[in-house]
């Protein structure tokens, strides 16, 4: 079907877009990507690939027929639902969109993730120390996602 084909090349359009999105926030991570993971889907073309190897990222194709054998996006999956998706009633897709961009950017900006030292993945900094109190007076709450996520921080 030629509409069929044409939405095809779209969908890699914006892959490849999104791949040079993803890129330039590698870039400014204090931490360097070294390895992409990914699975062996059709739409991830060597344009694709090649914009992470430009940067000097390694991209890791997952092997066939093991759907286990990337841990690291199953494990986010999970973290996904079981964080926000399971609490939700999702009516939409514009709705999982925008729910899903939401706790995407809680999960890599503000999220402490246990084996970064309680920082979150896209810290400049690192956290505070576990053994420091701060003064309760001090946190700010900010509620997302009409309250199924909060986040705290110290004002100043």
């Amino acid at each position: 079907m030629p509409g069929e084909r044409c939405g095809q090349v779209f969908v890699r359009y914006g892959v490849l877009q999104q791949a040079r999105n993803v890129s330039s926030a590698f870039a400014a991570r204090a931490r360097p990507v070294r390895f992409l993971v990914r699975d062996r889907d059709a739409k991830f073309t060597a344009s694709f690939d090649e914009v992470f190897r430009a940067d000097g990222i390694r991209v890791i194709r997952t092997p066939v027929r093991a759907p286990r054998a990337n841990a690291f996006a199953e494990r986010f999956v999970g973290t996904a639902r079981r964080e926000c998706l399971d609490r939700m009633l999702i009516f939409h897709r514009r709705q999982l969109e925008v729910v899903l961009s939401e706790f995407i950017d809680h999960y890599n900006a503000h999220r402490p993730h246990r084996s970064l030292g309680q920082t979150p993945l896209l810290s400049m900094t690192p956290a505070m120390l576990p053994n420091s109190r701060p003064d309760t007076t001090q946190l700010r709450r900010t509620d997302r996602l009409g309250g199924v996520i909060h986040e705290y921080e110290l004002v100043a």
